[in-house]
């Protein structure tokens, strides 16, 4: 079995457990927090806020340590401060001493999450990176669908404190072990070659592994275009995900609520699975134009949908653009611009998207406040995707111009 093979699925089971008891899991921590009479829902919130800004910021350090350290050591450190930051978030009582545990664990979570996961899969496979990509990033969806619930659970049977304890010790225990025995940095490391290739058959492939240098591929329109519509894409995706429930209960019984929860993660995972198959006949660039179109029509469906039948095929539309659009941000980047400076570059692409990750519930949720209902809100996010499918035709114009190095 070729080795990178393995060390897909050791990604795939980091990102179930960073994104599980991480990125989906704030909405169950910021209930729990709200239940201790320490903090208010918007209190606890804008500590979410800190922590994806913090992760965006912290992929800047991350991505160059990439380069020069065995990628191991930075997750395996990245899951014990996550840890730590869970561990501890029971025993706080001020706001300032939540932003410091929140911050703790954002730099964990950057770390043990997406940026040295993506990074890794672009070393290891060339042909096969976005098949590569698609498993072991479904493991986000398959974290959100499973564990997300069990620390529900936890927290609904347990007090705060031994629930976000056992929380640390998954997050660590789960992560470390497992990344210290199937992940390796570089195939080399283990005398392989991407894909599994022979040595000669992986310098003839088309894909090079050299890349752009960092100070010329920012100088790039492509470059700046991409990062900008991300910008936009996941304002209108994570403000979309974040109401849903708001706008089934609006829409719907009681009872219809936790069916529908469970499309948009299922379709996610579906729509991943293939788009990381149909990439390699497709053309990455016309795939995530329709995927940022697929997003804005599905997501203008949700805001008009009264029946169950309606809704829950609008939500499954657009649980198959949410599943091909982080995915296909990554693999952008090292398609367009190669290895040399891929964690650096993806660092700053990341945190682009972490501006829209970070203000699409909040300004969603601002409006649904001025207006009353989420068909407006859900118009807006409509409208933000867009605005990234304007801003993503100026990748596709400039994706034959080249910059040339500085003197």
């Amino acid at each position: 079995m070729y080795a990178g093979w393995k060390v897909v699925v050791g990604l795939f089971v980091v990102m179930a457990l960073s994104s599980g008891l991480g990125f989906y899991n704030h909405a169950v921590l910021i209930q729990a927090l709200a239940q201790t009479g320490n903090f208010s829902v918007t209190s606890a919130s804008s500590a979410v806020s800190l922590f994806f800004i913090v992760s965006g910021l912290t992929g800047l350090v991350v991505a160059p340590i990439l380069e020069r350290v065995d990628a191991r050591w930075i997750i395996c450190t990245g899951a014990m401060i996550s840890a730590l930051g869970l561990a501890l978030l029971s025993s706080v009582s001020t706001l300032l001493e939540l932003y410091v545990v929140y911050f703790l664990f954002g730099v964990g979570f950057c770390a043990s999450g997406l940026l040295p996961a993506t990074t890794l899969i672009a070393r290891w496979f060339v042909v096969y990176r976005a098949r590569a990509l698609s498993i072991a990033s479904t493991g986000l969806s398959v974290g959100g669908m499973l564990i997300t619930p069990l620390s529900a659970e936890w927290v609904a049977t347990m007090d705060i404190g031994p629930a976000t304890q056992l929380m640390a010790i998954v997050y660590a225990l789960g992560i470390i072990p497992l990344t210290i025995w199937l992940v390796r940095s570089r195939p080399e490391d283990v005398n392989e070659a991407p894909d599994g290739l022979t040595q000669a058959e992986s310098h003839d492939s088309p894909t090079t592994v050299d890349g752009t240098p960092f100070a010329v591929a920012v100088r790039d329109p492509f470059y700046r275009f991409l990062n900008v519509a991300y910008v936009f894409i996941m304002l209108g995706q994570v403000g979309g995900i974040a109401h849903q429930v708001g706008i089934i209960s609006e829409r719907l019984s009681q009872d219809h609520v936790v069916g529908m929860l469970s499309i948009l993660p299922i379709a996610s995972v579906v729509g991943r699975l293939a788009g990381g198959f149909m990439l390699e006949q497709l053309p990455i660039l016309s795939f995530t134009l329709t995927m940022i179109v697929l997003q804005a029509l599905s997501l203008f469906l949700v805001a008009v949908s009264e029946s169950p039948l309606t809704l829950g095929l609008s939500l499954a539309l657009f649980g198959l653009s949410v599943g091909n659009l982080l995915m296909l941000q990554p693999l952008i980047v090292a398609d367009r611009f190669g290895l040399l400076d891929y964690s650096r570059l993806f660092s700053w692409a990341n945190l682009f998207s972490v501006i829209g990750v970070a203000g699409g519930p909040g300004v969603l949720g601002a409006i649904y406040g001025a207006v009353g209902n989420f068909a407006v809100p859900y118009f807006f996010a409509s409208a933000m995707g867009v605005v990234a499918a304007v801003l993503f035709l100026g990748c596709l114009r400039s994706a034959n111009y080249s910059v040339t190095p500085p003197g």
